[in-house]
């Protein structure tokens, strides 16, 4: 189950609908599995039906959640066309097997699709989310 505040997965939706029409993706470092710091990246690819992170960024992010002793705990991105599962692609580029990856799906306009999932060894589990105030 991924446990996570309310004001961090609202981080995450904005984020989201603000990159609209293309995906949004980002990471929720922290430590010993708990979210705590809300980190937004740049789509390298700017598509709408693709995410990729640049890799500067995504070395110059994982090296600063090394100094901070923390991990990323979650990855996220968003689909703007479709539901909130993971594709192919997304399922072929998940390498970190301690992350929940949050799809969020901003299809609708007025309603959001926010899904966890562990992907590992190429085995997507949808797992319950928990909002905490």
């Amino acid at each position: 189950m991924l446990s996570i505040s309310q004001e961090l997965a609202d981080k995450i939706v904005a984020h989201a609908r603000a990159d609209h029409p293309d995906e949004a993706c980002g990471v929720i470092a922290g430590r010993d599995g708990v979210p705590e710091r809300f980190v937004p990246m740049e789509n390298a690819e700017r598509s709408p039906t693709f995410y990729r992170f640049d890799s500067k960024e995504q070395l110059r992010v994982w090296r600063e959640m090394d100094d901070r002793d923390e991990t990323p705990v979650v990855i996220y991105h968003s689909h703007t066309a479709t539901e909130a599962y993971p594709s192919r692609t997304d399922i072929s580029y998940a390498s970190e097997p301690d992350a929940h990856y949050v799809l969020v799906s901003t299809r609708e306009e007025d309603e959001t699709e926010f899904r966890s999932y562990r992907i590992l060894d190429g085995v997507v589990t949808e797992e319950e989310v928990e909002f905490l105030p």
